[in-house]
């Protein structure tokens, strides 16, 4: 039994990854050589808050530094701001999981909106104070209304595809503890 638990558990860990560098690499892909007026929602950061809030277990601290990191060296942004700035908020969300294991899905999602504002007004706020050059804030404005507009979706293929989800109380997790 406990074998099996690890095993699923470096599974989910590498199908994390996996899913992550797929994201990566089609956001990569020049699919227009013209420039869109919007932008997408960020997939990688909803996916991790989403499992995080889901089995936190399957997404370690050093799994989201370094998948975020990496997006920040494949994306051109400054190398590690917002690498840290999700790392945060993940943490933040996984300090809060057992209490919104229990909640409805709507505060969860209003949960992970305020944190996406959050972090996304202090990495512009960052980059403003070191006078980097950032996107329009029409477009920051976007990504973060397409990224808490694609949460529930994201969340649904989590559950219903992906087999990721919330423990009930008491259930034994992957790493044998009981919730």
């Amino acid at each position: 039994m406990g074998d099996n638990a690890a095993l699923q558990m470096w599974t989910m860990r590498v199908l994390y990854l996996g899913l992550a560098l797929f994201v990566m690499f089609f956001s990569l892909l020049p699919l227009q050589t013209l420039p869109q007026g919007w932008a997408g929602p960020d997939l990688i950061v909803a996916l991790t808050f989403a499992w995080i809030l889901r089995r936190p277990e399957y997404v370690p601290p050093l799994l989201v530094a370094g998948v975020m990191l990496l997006g920040d060296l494949m994306f051109h942004r400054p190398p590690g701001l917002w690498a840290a700035l999700v790392l945060v908020a993940a943490e933040a969300l996984r300090a809060r999981h057992i209490g919104l294991r229990d909640l409805t899905f709507a505060v969860e999602w209003v949960s992970v909106a305020t944190t996406l504002v959050v972090i996304t007004l202090a990495y512009r706020t960052i980059l403003a104070v070191l006078i980097v050059d950032q996107a329009p804030l029409g477009l920051s404005f976007i990504q973060l209304l397409m990224t808490m507009m694609c949460y529930p979706l994201v969340v649904l293929v989590s559950q219903s595809v992906l087999g990721v989800r919330k423990l009930a109380p008491g259930d034994i997790d992957a790493l044998g503890g009981r919730t």
